[in-house]
């Protein structure tokens, strides 16, 4: 075998290999030594098979597994006796010319290929006591304690039906139908033929419920409200809707029901404090969760800015291509343009190509962090992800279960943000961190802070 190298230009490789015709042959009368026992031609018995009739009969088609088997053994030597490691599939480049390609599977002519490719770039890791955080820190009142304690009272305590001609009143549980439209077109997400809302719940958005107090049962109305312009759904923040709402039904709380010991007892909990102390768990518990979300940011801030190298092409190109597909779909399904985004197609995607190298920078990083640090998913953390995704789709649990086992590529996908996590665990522990008490508003609005922008494709977390 010979190999000749053609192209080292930064990140991109090209090498010139040709395979001796007497090699193909010897593991062409390897490969058909293998099969004589297997072949059954007329004339012959089992095994007994001339080779000379075997090449005959198929010699071509077995040459032709030969050089595929050939061509990626072969890769997969060069590039490990090259110390390199290809960041995508290589590109094999074999002739055109089918007389050549005749002469080859005849086992006349050398094989002869170009192979193309990008190497993956060294990672030289920063240091990450270097790292400074502010971790953002919300401190649970008593005041905002008691005010969930007495939203989940609303939500959980037994209602009974007001009859017919019930007016809805604050502190009721009502059942609607709504079609939510903006500029009179439905939106997707915006209908329900039947949900539950406990009117001054705060369930809805704002200004909502509070114009269903005094709709009679049975009655339509119309209801104008703005979505707030932290919206969780960007399509929707800040604009205005109309919904078609019809009132199903309205029962009132039962009057013997109160918000004390004896409600909580029936929740199976020792008392009302034991109630609080569960909702203030609660909150704090998402509090934290949100605080992480934003240490998480900053802490893939600070690895790109740690770490500057040429990352492959033909990675951010794939990754380019993704992200551009999901903007083709929201300007084609819902909606959207690029002028209405405040932008133009063409500065959209000289935006999005920063993201992509962006992106697959992190993933590398990330990766060579883990690598580096013996960082693992466990067989045990693996499974516990699988769970937590099937009960993501109630009653479908069998289907997405058996989804995950047949498909390992699938399977496979859910130890990345585990992996990517763990990775942004361990720098954080070694990083400086300061804490900085926030008001629970303000902590939504760090967490948005480009959250659709530069978020790490799990898929190239490792």
């Amino acid at each position: 075998m010979n190999v000749t190298e053609t192209l080292n230009e930064g990140l991109r490789r090209k090498l010139d290999v040709t395979v001796p015709a007497t090699v193909l042959s010897s593991r062409l009368d390897e490969k058909l030594d293998e099969v004589r026992g297997k072949v059954q031609l007329k004339g012959f018995r089992p095994g007994k098979v001339p080779m000379a009739h075997l090449k005959k009969v198929y010699g071509r088609s077995v040459m032709s597994e030969v050089m595929q088997d050939t061509i990626n053994e072969t890769v997969s030597k060069t590039l490990e006796e090259r110390s390199e490691k290809a960041a995508a599939q290589p590109e094999i480049d074999l002739s055109d010319d089918q007389a050549v390609i005749n002469r080859v599977l005849d086992g006349e002519a050398d094989l002869a290929f170009t192979v193309s490719y990008e190497v993956l770039p060294p990672v030289e890791l920063m240091d990450f006591s270097k790292i400074k955080l502010e971790k953002p820190v919300v401190e649970v009142t008593d005041e905002e304690v008691d005010q969930e304690v007495e939203k989940f009272f609303k939500s959980n305590r037994q209602y009974e039906d007001k009859g017919d001609g019930a007016v809805v009143e604050d502190g009721d549980k009502v059942g609607l139908s709504f079609v939510g439209k903006i500029d009179g077109e439905p939106f997707e997400g915006g209908s329900a033929d039947h949900t539950h809302l406990v009117i001054g719940s705060g369930q809805f958005i704002p200004g909502f419920e509070e114009q269903l107090v005094g709709v009679k049962k049975g009655e339509e109305k119309t209801i104008e409200v703005t979505f707030p312009e932290d919206y969780q759904n960007d399509e929707l923040a800040g604009k205005k809707a109309t919904f078609d709402v019809n009132v199903l039904h309205v029962d009132g709380p039962k009057k013997d029901v109160e918000l004390n010991d004896e409600f909580a007892k029936t929740l199976g909990l020792e008392d009302l404090a034991a109630l609080k102390k569960a909702i203030r768990d609660q909150i704090e518990s998402q509090n934290e969760s949100l605080s992480k979300q934003r240490v998480k940011r900053l802490v893939l801030d600070a690895l790109d800015e740690g770490h500057k190298f040429d990352v492959p092409e033909k990675l951010v190109t794939a990754e380019f291509d993704a992200i551009w597909n999901r903007v083709k779909h929201e300007v084609e399904h819902h909606g959207k343009t690029f002028e209405s985004e405040g932008t133009t197609e063409e500065q959209a995607r000289e935006d999005y190509q920063k993201i992509a190298e962006r992106r697959v920078r992190l993933g590398l990083v990330v990766a060579e962090i883990g690598n580096k640090n013996d960082i693992q998913v466990t067989d045990e953390e693996h499974q516990q992800a699988l769970i937590s995704e099937v009960r993501r789709f109630p009653g479908q649990e069998q289907q997405v279960y058996d989804y995950y086992r047949k498909n390992q590529q699938a399977l496979a996908s859910l130890r990345a943000p585990i992996f990517e996590n763990k990775v942004i665990d361990f720098v954080t522990e070694l990083a400086s961190v300061t804490e900085k008490k926030v008001s629970r508003e303000d902590l939504v609005k760090l967490v948005r802070e480009g959250e659709d922008s530069f978020d790490i494709d799990n898929d190239h977390a490792h």
